[in-house]
């Protein structure tokens, strides 16, 4: 694909990527003008924002305008010798944008535009993690061994433990978390549906999804299996790891909106 590149004096270098791709270009009385396929074209002058050579002004039909959302990407390096947790993003501007965010040994991060909240002028959201491997396991939390699974390779099994002895389930597993069998190397079993303790009346069970037509999940073999579970990275995001953070904004409104700066609040990781 081309682009149309621009150079700062300001920062010795080129700051900006432009989608289109004109013949020749040149600035003029504060306006720039591009040439494409023989017609001059004036640009900043037409209601449709990242909008280019395209018989808009003679057909006036918005369907058949084509349309490339505005992208920003930049990086937060403070205290680069460090390795900290990126945890938040803050936008000071009139529009929310979607991101995602890349580190050193990361590649995970992302919150969505509907995940901003509105806050003195600002829109400020929590970073979404949906990393798994090494790293997701900083939230591994054992359970104990089950005593008769019901219904597994369904879309509603249930994982029952034994009341006498007491196994624990615990208060910090939730709705949506991620439960697996095996201790040697864990499987995924599914994600939690619901959790079900009422000791007087013999109950002390976990219901999870374990359809088989996921590809990521296999059915339980057996009723006495060893459980562990890893919390939803999502939903309880630590923020993204790493010593150095790339991120990128992406926007699709078709008005203009305007970006002042953008924040993180980072904290030192220790092992």
């Amino acid at each position: 694909m081309n682009y149309t590149l621009t150079y700062s004096e300001q920062v010795k270098g080129w700051p900006s990527f432009y989608s289109y791709y004109p013949d020749w270009i040149i600035g003029m009385n504060n306006f720039l003008y591009t040439f494409k396929g023989g017609n001059m074209y004036k640009h900043n002058t037409n209601p449709f924002r990242n909008t280019f050579y395209k018989e808009w002004c003679l057909q006036n039909v918005p369907p058949l305008i084509p349309f490339s959302p505005t992208t920003l990407k930049s990086v937060f390096n403070v205290v680069p010798l460090e390795n900290k947790l990126f945890k938040t993003l803050n936008l000071e501007g009139d529009a929310a944008w979607g991101a995602t965010m890349i580190t050193d040994l990361q590649f995970s991060g992302f919150i969505e535009s509907s995940y901003f909240e509105k806050k003195e002028q600002s829109f400020y959201a929590f970073v979404r993690n949906n990393s798994t491997g090494e790293l997701a396991l900083r939230s591994l939390n054992g359970i104990g061994r089950s005593i008769l699974v019901v219904n597994p390779g369904t879309n509603n099994a249930f994982i029952n433990f034994s009341i006498n002895p007491l196994v624990d389930i615990g208060n910090i597993i939730s709705i949506g978390d991620y439960v697996y069998f095996g201790t040697s190397v864990p499987v995924l079993a599914g994600e939690v549906l619901s959790i079900n303790v009422n000791l007087p009346a013999g109950i002390n069970q976990i219901e999870v999804n374990n359809n088989t037509t996921t590809p990521l999940t296999t059915p339980i073999p057996s009723n006495t299996e060893f459980f562990l579970y890893i919390k939803n990275s999502v939903a309880e995001s630590h923020g993204v790891l790493g010593h150095y953070c790339v991120f990128s904004l992406d926007n699709s409104s078709t008005s203009k909106i305007e970006l002042f700066a953008a924040e993180t609040e980072v904290m030192k990781s220790f092992p």
